[in-house]
């Protein structure tokens, strides 16, 4: 059992728990929740040691093996495969006395525990993980540093699910992850025997994972049986519960104070008075639950414009010259249409969303769109890019030049930022808030079409609800890439797969891709044709050399855009090594830069999984 006993944990003089107290049984699957900036990051690192509590103490077993994912990424030489065997320590410190030691009897007693731990089913057990989370053959075997840090993220999950630990901690393990990957970790969490507490927003995870709800609310924590539908419901009647016992109080109260004003002066009915005054002063207010009338999103609708907004022709779409990423794209998008991006992470979702938002002209075929139609494009790099050292206000009156100062505030007031929030410095804003900025400048102008690329990083479950309200209730079209199904669910009324270079409608529902995903609904296997099989071979054997060669200049191009990208970085956080051709830029250049440097390094990354994808045809 894990225990919470009165922790308390105070971070720049602001109280962040206060006496947080509860009791997670053995083997229970918890699911940590809260408002953003409640303290959820800050309770898991006191379970783990990484902030000792002011007040309190975590009681665990002695012999509990701990594991954490905190966000942050590992990097270096090694490859994914080897990092995430490295994490089974026993394992690879018995290995390497095996290989060191020459007493035969420690030997024998080091490969009797080996075979207790099966560590000879290790590789293929990592390998699985990997594969689970998006990694194939051959990328299990790249360095790390050849990789973006949302992949790289993956590799720590991986390992740390590898390392198999008594009490499994993690944080937000699903950001970095694109819904197939999401869906992978939620059925091998589901299957996972040890204690696990997870700060997670993806309601269908606590749904269908956790079996508890561990809610932090101004500094203490209530733990409610159940997943997170379960939670709403009874916290649903601890509300209702509590405005009824408040009214009894408040009425009690009134009385209480009527008596004192009418009797204190009277010499017969003074004690009474006095009395009560007493109680009254014990009376300890029960406080209201909170509530947050900041989270708002609301997006300002467009004019019309007649149908449709964007066609698709035959069009074909890349970055450099040569073979497209996307090709024979026909689709149209209308006013109301909904319409959601799936498929893998490096299949070309961001690359479609970039043609639609004009951000990327056709290499073949047309693009037609409406003169008129104004788009409204969200990426986590805008997020990203915010200047912490400005104001939302002044970020949007930069935005919206020549509007007035009401028009500007009102902008800011439907994402939440009225008031003293306007004037904060961005730096000090949560992820979640920061998110809202981002979509309240793409937005100043109300566009006729969002095109949203994964906007639910780095928002709660309450500010999720609250953008899938704003998306219904907005009355342009909506592209969705996202990996919360949820919202997905909600939203998005037409499915387009973007799968092995092109993006077709989708003709089932969301169910029946998570089911494909999930291996259900596999198509049965067609007789062999062997004489078809030998022409396809011949026809493999000839596009081989010209895959491999596509495969080798990707991978040299992602060498020296990661280069390039850690050139900018240092520029940017070290400038006294910067190189000469970045020393003179000025900080806003150099995010440029590197965003720029980003988007090639995705486009050389989705070239080289296209040309692999094509190997293991071939293969």
């Amino acid at each position: 059992m894990l225990n919470l006993n009165g922790i308390t944990v105070r971070l720049g003089g602001r109280t962040i728990l206060d006496r947080a107290t509860a009791s997670l049984p053995t083997g229970a699957r918890v699911g940590l929740i809260g408002r953003n900036g409640a303290g959820k990051t800050t309770l898991m690192k006191a379970i783990t040691g990484q902030h000792d509590p002011d007040d309190g103490a975590v009681e665990m077993p002695r012999a509990t093996k701990m594991g954490y994912l905190a966000q942050e990424a590992p990097s270096g030489n090694s490859t994914p495969f080897e990092t995430v065997l490295a994490a089974d320590l026993e394992r690879a410190a018995l290995l390497n006395e095996e290989e060191h030691t020459e007493d035969h009897h420690r030997i024998g007693e080091i490969h009797e525990r080996l075979m207790a731990i099966d560590a000879h089913a290790a590789p293929a057990r990592a390998s699985r993980i990997l594969v689970g989370l998006g990694f194939d053959e051959e990328m299990q075997h790249r360095p790390l540093d050849s990789y973006s840090g949302g992949w790289k993220m993956r590799v720590a999950l991986a390992a740390l699910l590898f390392s198999e630990p008594d009490l499994l901690l993690l944080d937000e393990p699903s950001n970095h992850l694109d819904l197939e990957a999401t869906l992978w970790l939620e059925s091998f969490l589901k299957s996972y025997r040890a204690t696990m507490v997870v700060i997670s927003h993806e309601r269908d995870l606590l749904n269908n994972v956790v079996d508890h709800i561990l809610h932090l609310e101004g500094g203490k924590c209530t733990l409610y049986v159940g997943g997170y539908d379960a939670f709403e419901r009874q916290r649903a009647e601890r509300m209702a519960q509590l405005a009824s016992v408040r009214a009894a109080q408040e009425n009690q109260r009134n009385k209480l104070q009527d008596y004192i004003a009418k009797n204190s002066a009277r010499a017969s009915t003074a004690k009474q008075a006095q009395s009560r005054m007493k109680a009254l002063a014990r009376m300890q207010p029960i406080a209201e639950m909170a509530s947050d009338p900041t989270l708002a999103f609301e997006f300002p609708s467009p004019n019309e414009l007649k149908p449709p907004l964007v066609t698709l022709d035959m069009a074909a779409v890349g970055y450099t010259e040569g073979k497209p990423i996307l090709q024979r794209l026909n689709l149209r998008i209308d006013p109301d249409d909904r319409l959601a991006l799936l498929g893998r992470n490096g299949n070309g979702k961001t690359t479609m969303a970039r043609l639609l938002a004009a951000q990327l002209a056709p290499m073949e075929g047309t693009v037609n769109a409406s003169g008129k139609m104004r788009v409204g494009y969200f990426t986590q790099y805008q997020v990203e890019e915010l200047d912490g050292t400005d104001t939302p206000l002044e970020h949007m009156t930069r935005q919206m030049k020549g509007a007035t100062p009401a028009a500007v505030r009102g902008q800011l007031g439907r994402f939440g930022f009225s008031g003293a929030k306007a004037t904060t410095l961005v730096g000090k804003l949560s992820g979640g808030e920061k998110a809202r900025l981002a979509l309240a400048l793409i937005t100043r102008d109300a566009p006729h079409m969002l095109i949203l690329d994964e906007p639910t990083n780095h928002l709660d479950v309450d500010a999720r609800e609250a953008l899938v309200q704003a998306l219904n209730d907005y009355e342009g079209a909506v592209i969705l890439v996202s990996h919360d199904r949820h919202m997905l669910e909600l939203t998005a009324d037409r499915l387009v797969l973007v799968d092995n270079g092109t993006a077709t409608e989708y003709n089932g529902s969301l169910d029946d891709y998570v089911d494909m995903i999930l291996g259900k609904n596999q198509p049965k296997a067609a007789k062999v044709d062997k004489k078809g099989d030998r022409k396809a071979a011949a026809a493999a054997r000839e596009r081989d050399q010209q895959l491999r060669n596509a495969v080798k200049v990707a991978e040299g191009e992602m060498a020296k855009l990661t280069a390039e990208r850690s050139a900018v970085e240092r520029a940017m956080f070290d400038p006294a090594t910067a190189e000469p051709q970045h020393a003179k830029l000025s900080m806003t250049d150099l995010m440029k830069l590197r965003a720029n440097v980003a988007e090639r390094l995705d486009a050389a990354e989705a070239k080289w999984v296209q040309a692999s994808e094509g190997l293991e045809v071939v293969a």
